[in-house]
């Protein structure tokens, strides 16, 4: 191996100070009512970021947002949780749930909408 490339990060899921690693769950959520231009995919971001999930979140045309969380499972349901509730100036009038097969996808990011 060269020693000058940098090993990648470990995921979020790999296990803190001794922690045993934990299995990733994957869920796509599609979140429904006013949920555009409120802010959603920016607090979306910062939940994702309050815990070890990975992932993205997009606008949809329809006028829904798109999600996909990744992770550690009481992570990923902490975050599909405040999917349901949104920021404040969200109106969540509905939210779906997906199970995926994980990626092991590494960050958050806020994508291009679709």
């Amino acid at each position: 191996m060269d020693s000058d490339v940098t090993p990648p990060a470990e995921p979020p899921w790999s296990g803190r100070d001794g922690e045993a690693p934990l299995t990733p769950i994957r869920r796509r959520v599609v979140v429904s009512g006013r949920v555009q231009g409120v802010g959603f995919r920016q607090a979306a971001l910062d939940a994702a970021a309050r815990r070890r999930v990975s992932g993205w979140v997009r606008n949809r045309r329809d006028g829904r947002v798109e999600a996909v969380l990744e992770g550690p499972p009481g992570d990923v349901v902490a975050v599909v949780e405040w999917c349901r509730r949104g920021p404040p100036l969200a109106r969540v009038t509905g939210l779906e749930v997906f199970e995926e097969t994980p990626e092991l996808l590494s960050g958050f990011r806020i994508a291009a909408s679709a």
